[in-house]
């Protein structure tokens, strides 16, 4: 259910959804949901009907701490644990890195959510556009 991206037609879709979700609504252009880091990162999204549903990236910090972003679910597939499916995926590959834990920086809206897949709240970080505040989290890895 969870891949990668592989093709030019994964990553078009894959890119859509960041857009639509997190920079869209907040009045930013395209291109905005893609960053320098993109290109040495793993991408990891569900698909539906030729279209992305859940996505999110995992990057390498460290020789021990992986770091999540860009998550995204599309508003009509909220709700059904995909997002879960995508962070789970991206933390067995951390595991297989042997990363020793997992950072992220969460939307205070989405605090809840990675409470859920077992984050805590380590401080909050920083103020997005001047207007969404972010949490940094963390979780420990079992490995």
């Amino acid at each position: 259910m969870v891949e990668q991206p592989s093709t030019p037609k994964d990553f078009e879709i894959y890119y859509q959804l960041r857009y639509e979700v997190l920079r869209k609504p907040w009045g930013h252009p395209v291109g905005s949901e893609i960053d320098e880091t993109d290109s040495t990162s793993i991408h990891a999204f569900i698909k539906a009907d030729d279209k992305a549903i859940a996505c999110a990236r995992l990057h390498f910090v460290d020789d021990t701490t992986a770091q999540i972003r860009y998550m995204a679910v599309h508003p009509d597939y909220q709700g059904k644990g995909l997002g879960k499916l995508v962070i789970s995926y991206l933390e067995d590959i951390a595991k297989k890195n042997n990363r020793l834990e997992v950072i992220l920086h969460a939307r205070e809206n989405a605090v809840d959510f990675y409470k859920n897949c077992g984050y805590i709240v380590n401080e909050k970080s920083y103020l997005l556009w001047g207007k969404i505040q972010h949490f940094l989290m963390q979780k420990h890895l079992r490995i």
